[in-house]
C-alpha cells in the first residue's frame, strides 16, 4: 500500500456541494420560483427550502457554509505545505529504502518536519483530504508469470473446462 499525489482537480466536498445547493436555490428565489418547484429542481425537501428562506432577511451571505466548529487541526496551512514539500521529495529522500511512501513513513516523515505526531487515522485524512493524495496498491503478480501460457490456457482449456461433462 502506498500514497501518490492525485494529478485529479479534488471532487468536492460535501459542505461544499451544499453550499453550493443553498446558493442555488437563492437564485431561484430571486426569479420568483416557488419552494416546491426549488425543492423538485435541487433534489431537497420543502423544509430545506423553507430553512433557506432566511437569504430573504439576511442575504445571500446567511447560505454560506460556516467555519467548523471544534478543535482545530493540529497542523497550520504552513506546516501542511512544509509535509507535502517534504513527500514530495520522495521516501527514499528521508531514508527509506525503498520509494514508497506508506501512513507509517508518512507520519514519520510529518513527525520530523513539523514535530507533530498524527494517529494514523490523521495521517490517512491529512493524505487523502488535505493533501488530495490517493491510495496505490500494487498489482501482485507472480514472477514467474508466462503471459502466452496463459492465453493459451485461456483460450484451450478454460472453453473446455466450462463446457464440463
Amino acid at each position: 500500500m502506498s500514497f501518490k499525489p492525485s494529478s485529479v482537480v479534488p471532487p468536492l466536498t460535501r459542505p461544499q456541494l451544499a453550499e453550493a445547493r443553498r446558493v442555488r436555490a437563492a437564485e431561484l428565489f430571486e426569479q420568483g420560483r416557488s419552494g416546491a418547484e426549488i425543492a423538485r429542481m435541487l433534489d431537497v425537501s420543502e423544509e430545506s427550502v423553507r430553512r433557506w428562506k432566511v437569504w430573504e432577511k439576511d442575504g445571500a451571505d446567511a447560505l454560506r457554509r460556516r467555519p467548523a466548529t471544534g478543535r482545530p487541526p493540529k497542523l497550520d496551512d504552513a506546516q501542511v505545505e512544509r509535509v507535502r514539500a517534504a513527500l514530495e521529495q520522495g521516501a527514499q529522500a528521508h531514508g527509506f529504502e525503498a520509494d514508497l511512501w506508506t501512513q507509517e513513513r508518512v507520519g514519520l516523515v510529518i513527525e520530523q518536519v513539523t514535530g507533530v505526531i498524527l494517529s494514523r487515522a490523521s495521517v490517512w485524512r491529512l493524505l487523502t483530504g488535505r493533501l488530495g493524495w490517493t491510495l496505490q496498491r500494487p498489482e501482485r503478480r507472480a514472477v514467474e508469470r508466462n503471459e502466452s501460457e496463459i492465453a493459451r490456457w485461456i483460450a484451450h482449456e478454460w472453453p473446455r473446462i466450462k463446457k464440463g461433462p
